[in-house]
């Protein structure tokens, strides 16, 4: 049994997050999660709500709330969210909890032991109209490396360039969208990243099992232009983690917070210690101290594309840096964008369809069936509601529930609703079980791959093995002339209902546990040996047909939604 350890990218809390978010990071990591508990494996899944920076004090402005309340709201939303979507964190923090303050203090301290944080003068954009400091990615201009226009103060989403917001030409605020910038002198705390780069490149260089898209990433931004830079880490902000070094004061450094980067992947640690102290689970120490026997531990990470760079180079400087002994990531599983309809998903901009209007439209497995079927792996990937109804109807309402209410209603017809008896296998049904033997070995490998599409493919193959399978035997016909043989081909199938809701069980759990009841067990053991799960249900076995499992989306729905979500949230 190997011990896994799974975070997924924390959402930031300023709003409901999209099916871009979503697919992004949370849904992968949770069908990864599902799976390695289903293998009998001990799995301490993690998430929490990034709480911190200027986007959460804007969000609350505009909310009309002090920002501690509206954080605490808003995680009680994005959780109850998750618990629809059915992701199955073992614990969702937060990373304005008193254990991350503590633990994003004790590693400034720790850094600044090993001389990696110095003092900086340096000049910062502050807005006379907003009357503030402005962060980083509150500031927009065009970048100097490629032109774009909507370039950020601190990265081009475009080039994935790094920027400090004086390198941008004809900046703005992103606020009140003022140009009426100065730059002021200010002083702030940088993590020398540089002095751990050699080690940072040896590192990444021994992941030669990673996507090519998270070691690209990295690499770009060890190598290109100066290489990997000092990056500040704190700002003028009165919410966030107090700068402290460790529990003592730092001097000159009573006004400011850690900069929300630098605290959030921190949480994941902290994270467990919440799980720890909610009375979860104990000894939170064995999955993240190397000391404490986190060494036998499997850690992999999933996120987007656009936090690659934080969690490659930002955290491991911090991990590394620290000289403890602390867990680093085994894997690192990042995916592209999932685009909306001819354009962005984009939060910021409330373009798209966002979790809580999913819920409302359709159940969670519809949607955890396309996202993670349409995952954005190795490139981009588009949501249009044409592909949304097309794939749905198909894989979820033709080939698996339309097998099952087959099956169900014709067994209760012919021969009621128990398991039926007499007949015995033949040259069909033993090149079912062969097929279904290659085919779950190889779901498996994809599973264990973290190939998520290639995994959804092998998956649905499963389902119309089935499909065909009972096409060709034709129970119904069969039943005319030799009753035990289509009573051994039914047997045959009504098994089969419930290896498909194992297997089917990380991707869409509702519909796995419809079935499971229908099929009135609980023994959900990941079958070993297939031939001998198919014979679980013996003869005289009682079960129930199901209500509809999935229905088809109608064409009158589809315009429907297409015109209600045309691009802006209401």
């Amino acid at each position: 049994m190997t011990r896994h350890l799974i975070t997924s990218a924390i959402p930031y809390i300023n709003g409901i997050k999209h099916l871009g978010n979503l697919v992004g990071s949370q849904l992968p990591a949770d069908l990864f999660a599902r799976y390695q508990r289903a293998r009998g494996h001990e799995v301490l899944f993690l998430c929490s709500t990034d709480e911190h920076g200027t986007p959460a004090e804007l969000a609350a402005a505009k909310a009309g709330q002090p920002v501690a309340q509206y954080c605490a709201e808003m995680h009680e939303v994005q959780s109850r969210l998750a618990d629809g979507f059915r992701l199955s964190f073992d614990h969702f923090g937060r990373s304005s909890s008193p254990q991350n303050h503590k633990l994003t203090q004790h590693f400034a301290g720790q850094l600044a032991e090993q001389g990696l944080i110095r003092e900086v003068n340096e000049t910062q954009m502050y807005s006379v109209a907003d009357g503030r400091y402005l962060p980083d990615r509150y500031i927009e201009g065009t970048c100097p490396n490629c032109g774009f226009e909507d370039a950020r103060g601190d990265q081009c989403d475009n080039c994935t360039k790094q920027l400090d917001p004086t390198d941008l030409i004809n900046p703005r605020s992103t606020i009140s969208g003022s140009t009426d910038l100065e730059e002021r002198s200010t002083k702030h705390l940088y993590l020398a990243q540089s002095q751990i780069r050699e080690q940072l490149q040896s590192w990444i260089d021994s992941k030669t099992d990673w996507p090519v898209l998270t070691t690209s990433i990295a690499n770009k931004w060890l190598n290109d232009g100066d290489g990997l830079q000092d990056r500040g880490i704190t700002r003028d902000l009165d919410w966030g983690v107090p700068v402290r070094k460790g529990e003592a004061p730092w001097p000159g450094m009573e006004d400011k917070v850690f900069y929300v980067w630098f605290d959030a992947p921190i949480e994941y640690i902290a994270c467990s210690q919440e799980w720890e102290d909610a009375g979860k689970g104990s000894d939170w120490a064995r999955w993240w101290r190397t000391d404490k026997g986190a060494e036998d531990v499997v850690y992999t990470q999933f996120m987007g594309k656009d936090n690659v760079p934080f969690h490659t180079l930002s955290f491991p400087a911090t991990i590394l840096g620290s000289g403890e002994p602390w867990k680093l990531v085994d894997y690192i599983k990042s995916f592209n964008y999932l685009n909306y309809d001819g354009g962005q998903f984009s939060t910021s901009r409330g373009r798209g369809v966002f979790m809580d209007q999913a819920l409302d439209i359709l159940p969670s497995d519809y949607w955890r069936w396309w996202l993670l079927s349409n995952a954005p792996e190795s490139s981009d990937a588009e949501f249009t509601w044409d592909l949304f109804q097309a794939n749905t109807n198909k894989d979820l309402a033709d080939v698996l529930g339309n097998f099952v209410s087959r099956v169900t209603k014709f067994c209760r017809s012919k021969f009621g609703e128990e398991v039926p008896k007499g007949g015995t296998w033949g040259e069909q049904e033993e090149a079912l079980v062969a097929e279904l033997a290659k085919r779950t070995k190889e779901y498996e490998g994809h599973m264990e791959a973290m190939e998520v599409r290639k995994s959804a493919a092998e998956l649905r193959a499963i389902w119309v093995a089935g499909n065909e399978y009972l096409q060709a035997a034709a129970p119904w016909s069969t039943f005319k002339e030799d009753p035990e043989q289509a009573a051994a081909q039914i047997r045959l199938a009504l098994n089969l209902i419930r290896l498909y809701a194992v297997l089917s069980s990380p991707f869409i759990p509702d519909a796995s546990a419809t079935l499971m009841r229908a099929m009135q067990v609980t023994d959900d053991t990941w079958p070993d040996d297939v031939k001998t799960a198919l014979n679980h249900l013996g003869e005289g076995h009682a079960f129930s047909v199901p209500d509809v499992l999935f229905r088809k989306i109608t064409d009158e729905e589809r315009e429907n939604w297409q015109e209600r979500f045309a691009g802006t949230r209401d």
